[in-house]
Parts: structure tokens; C-alpha cells; sequence
């Protein structure tokens, strides 16, 4: 089963799991919240520490 969790990149959402449920792992995700795979050199910058 799939299920979401972070992309260490981008910090958006992706997948982990077997790829067989990414559809439905993506159908709980906002599309502007979904990790498209395409990456610059750079990962995103961290969110301030609280």
C-alpha cells in the first residue's frame, strides 16, 4: 500500500510504497502541494524554526 510522505527536495508531497495506489495517495493531496519530480540543483530552502 501506498502512502504519502515528504519529498526531501522540494518538501512537497510524494509517495512511498509499492506504486500500485499513487492515484489515490494523490486524490488527499492539493495539486499545488504534489512533488512533481522535477527538481533544480538546489533543494528548497527550510521553513524558519519556530
Amino acid at each position: 500500500m501506498c502512502k504519502p510522505v515528504t519529498c526531501e527536495v522540494c518538501g512537497k508531497t510524494t509517495w512511498d510504497g509499492c506504486g500500485r495506489h499513487i492515484e489515490e495517495v494523490k486524490a488527499t493531496v492539493p495539486v499545488d502541494q504534489w512533488c512533481d519530480g522535477n527538481h533544480d540543483a538546489e533543494p528548497a530552502p527550510l521553513p524558519p524554526a519556530a
